[in-house]
């Protein structure tokens, strides 16, 4: 991959890297008991754990593709960025735009993703 695109590639992800960690720290703060006098009820109780399980969720979808993006950027510095993990072809770059830190082409996220679901 030419030297321009690999640094446009780690400009998008060290960016998205930094928001995901704004939005992780301000998730953290967020994940905390009940203020007490906060719930006053069974309805208010119910909804305050429904809002946690939300922001646990979401909490842990960020720090899966926060992996994902050092994960990416490890590869840029190593020089192997781009290249798929099953069959060592270059990723295509239109697939990479859309997903800086593709892991697979196409064909062999379709393959990762069934043998995914059979195991499910």
């Amino acid at each position: 991959m030419e030297f321009y695109l690999l640094e446009e590639f780690r400009k998008v992800l060290e960016s998205r890297k930094r928001e995901i960690e704004e939005i992780l720290a301000r998730l953290r703060g967020e994940l905390a008991t009940p203020v007490e006098g906060d719930i006053w009820d069974e309805g208010d109780f119910a909804a305050f754990y429904q809002e946690q399980s939300r922001e646990e969720l979401l909490y842990a979808k960020l720090r899966e593709e926060l992996e994902e993006i050092e994960r990416a950027l490890g590869k840029i510095r190593e020089g192997s960025y781009g290249i798929c993990e099953m069959c060592e072809e270059e990723i295509e770059l239109e697939r990479l735009r859309v997903k800086p830190f593709a892991r697979y082409c196409i064909e062999c996220r379709r393959i990762v993703e069934q043998e995914h679901r059979k195991r499910s």
